[in-house]
């Protein structure tokens, strides 16, 4: 639950890209997702988790080598939308074999038909970066862009100590309930 209070408190910070309206932008992509691919929502909260498990140490080692920051700077600039397969620029991160291997771990962990997660990966890939951008500090804050101690939220989702604080599963069934609370 950690990461979608860092999600809310992105959201109330007037110094980061976060607002209710992205937060409902992404959380609609990932249900209509699952709605035209017959997947029902708690299906769909462990594909997220398991392509949030899959996508974090291909984002480590990219932190790592120093190339996190400008990689969520071209998304923050509408860079890395489009291309080839949808990808992008983040086609370079996510070469084809490492997306064959995200489809069939997310395959294994939710039954769902590995071709099934691999067609919804130019979807999904995006949408999970566009969420992790909306830590990033608004142009002009003042605040240090592309170091990734200037996005807590990606800090966090990087956080490698396992903690369980970071399933992106969590943030969308917590996001769902946020935007669409019982009445």
């Amino acid at each position: 639950m950690g990461l979608f209070f860092d999600v809310l408190s992105a959201i109330n910070n007037p110094n980061q890209n976060a607002s209710v309206d992205q937060l409902s932008s992404i959380t609609g992509t990932v249900q209509q997702l699952a709605a035209s691919n017959n997947i029902e929502p708690s299906a769909m909260q462990t594909v997220m988790s398991s392509l949030g498990g899959a996508l974090r140490p291909a984002l480590q080692q990219q932190a790592s080598s120093g190339g996190l920051g400008s990689l969520m700077g071209q998304l923050a600039s509408g860079q890395l939308t489009g291309g080839a397969g949808g990808l992008g620029g983040l086609s370079s991160l996510l070469t084809p074999q490492l997306q064959q291997q995200i489809a069939d771990t997310v395959s294994r962990r939710t039954g769902i038909g590995a071709g099934t997660i691999q067609s919804m990966l130019p979807a999904l890939i995006p949408v999970v970066m566009q969420l992790l951008n909306m830590g990033a500090p608004k142009s002009g804050t003042g605040m240090s862009m592309g170091g990734l101690a200037s996005n807590p939220l990606l800090t966090t989702f990087l956080d490698s100590d396992r903690d369980q604080d970071v399933d992106l599963g969590d943030v969308f069934r917590f996001a769902t309930r946020f935007l669409n609370p019982p009445r």
